[in-house]
């Protein structure tokens, strides 16, 4: 038997990326992965943005090793440990002071970014004593029962298997009127995303964000920030909303890249006059999972360092114009930019024609993915990716599009809208 044939034969035939991806990996390091027979790729992936810092960052590494060799807990519940009280004071130091979110505190619902997202809309529903949330379309929070609920994705949500309540879908960054009618009618919670993810990355506007936040005070409904996948530096800042202080969430889940190198571990950031929560009224086994708060202690030292600031923030202006001349070079209507910074892409007239790009990428030796429809390509480039190796990938992109497209002119432009 095969590697390959292992998974088709052992594994549920719910996976997904690696069918896009029938490569087995054996070692990572920075942006590169490396197979079984020794190719290398540049991951482009970096574990749909739970890997900002990229492939086993050697300090974290060697924060983790050093914790397990000196005995510490690994699993505790949410008892006191050593490990957490380090991940919360460098936290504090690190984010919550220097942003102004000193009045807000911290809850660990367990490993899973939409376990955030859970707690976040029993919060809310707690504190307003109201059943209902808007979401939005496009959204993606998670495909437990809750959090599904305000996702959009028609695959996932036929997976439910029950009916999928107390949650109006209204459409992203658009319709104040039709939020307005809705949070009249008495709303826990308005959730958002204001770069989504596995939407396409559709961008909030600043004036959408900030009528968000006056119809939700006016109605008395709290903000919910998802920032599993924009936030912890992805859009340049470690919080994807810190550029709109109108917006002023009650409530923002956090996961993916919190604990630095991949290992699970999701917060729930509260205002804290909103942490009504009795003891224990919101648990799980795998809340105290101390390896998670070593390296998250770690990579927050990356946050402390003005030439790492610099580094994402000059890389969140690299990637989105380095795309804008590869679609500059296109017929026009073929292709343009979307997203925020280090999280941006390219949507294409069809499915097929971002399909094939990845395709062309992957046998390039470039690992991306699609979203939004299958309409986008999008690239997660980690954090940490020397611009001058983005500058080299970017021509490997642009090389993989003018394939798949042909000659300029050669193709028929189709709007991409």
């Amino acid at each position: 038997m095969s590697t390959v044939d292992i998974f088709e034969r052992l594994e549920s035939g719910v996976r997904s990326y690696c069918r896009g991806v029938p490569i087995v990996f054996e070692r990572a390091a920075g942006h590169h992965l490396w197979d079984v027979d020794g190719r290398r790729y540049v991951d482009l992936l970096s574990g749909a943005g739970a890997l900002n810092y990229g492939h086993n960052p050697p300090a974290m590494v060697e924060r983790v090793v050093d914790y397990l060799r000196s005995g510490g807990p690994v699993q505790s519940l949410d008892l006191h440990t050593s490990a957490k009280a380090a991940f919360l004071a460098r936290f504090a130091e690190v984010v919550l002071g220097p942003r102004g979110l000193d009045d807000h505190v911290l809850q660990f619902p367990g490993p899973a970014g939409t376990l955030a997202v859970e707690a976040a809309l029993k919060l809310a529903r707690k504190v307003t004593g109201r059943t209902e949330v808007v979401a939005f379309t496009g959204g993606f929070h998670g495909a437990s029962l809750g959090s599904l609920a305000a996702t959009t994705s028609p695959l996932l949500r036929g997976g439910a298997g029950v009916p999928l309540r107390d949650v109006t879908i209204l459409p992203f960054d658009g319709a104040l009127d039709l939020l307005e009618a809705a949070l009249r009618k008495g709303v826990a919670a308005v959730l958002l995303e204001t770069v989504q993810g596995e939407g396409g990355l559709a961008v909030a506007s600043r004036r959408w964000l900030a009528e968000v936040r006056r119809l939700a005070d006016a109605f008395g409904a709290l903000v919910v920030v998802d920032d599993i996948q924009a936030g912890c530096g992805r859009t340049g800042t470690f919080l994807s909303f810190e550029g709109f202080p109108e917006l002023r969430p009650d409530l923002v889940c956090l996961s993916k890249s919190l604990s630095g190198m991949g290992l699970p571990m999701a917060a729930l950031l509260i205002r804290r006059e909103h942490d009504q929560w009795a003891p224990g009224e919101h648990n799980g086994t795998f809340r105290g999972h101390n390896l998670a708060f070593v390296a998250a202690t770690a990579a927050l030292d990356h946050w402390a360092d003005p030439r790492f600031v610099a580094q994402a923030a000059a890389l969140a202006e690299a990637v989105p114009a380095a795309l804008a001349d590869i679609v500059a070079a296109l017929p026009a209507g073929l292709s343009e930019v979307v997203g925020r910074g280090a999280m941006s892409g390219l949507r294409f007239a069809t499915a097929d024609l971002a399909e094939q790009v990845r395709r062309e990428l992957l046998t390039a030796g470039v690992i991306t993915e699609t979203a939004g429809a299958g309409r986008v390509l999008k690239l997660l480039p980690p954090l940490t990716m020397p611009l001058a190796d983005w500058t080299t990938v970017a021509g490997t992109i642009g090389t993989a599009v003018g394939t798949v497209v042909g000659p300029v002119g050669s193709a028929v432009p189709v709007p991409v809208s």
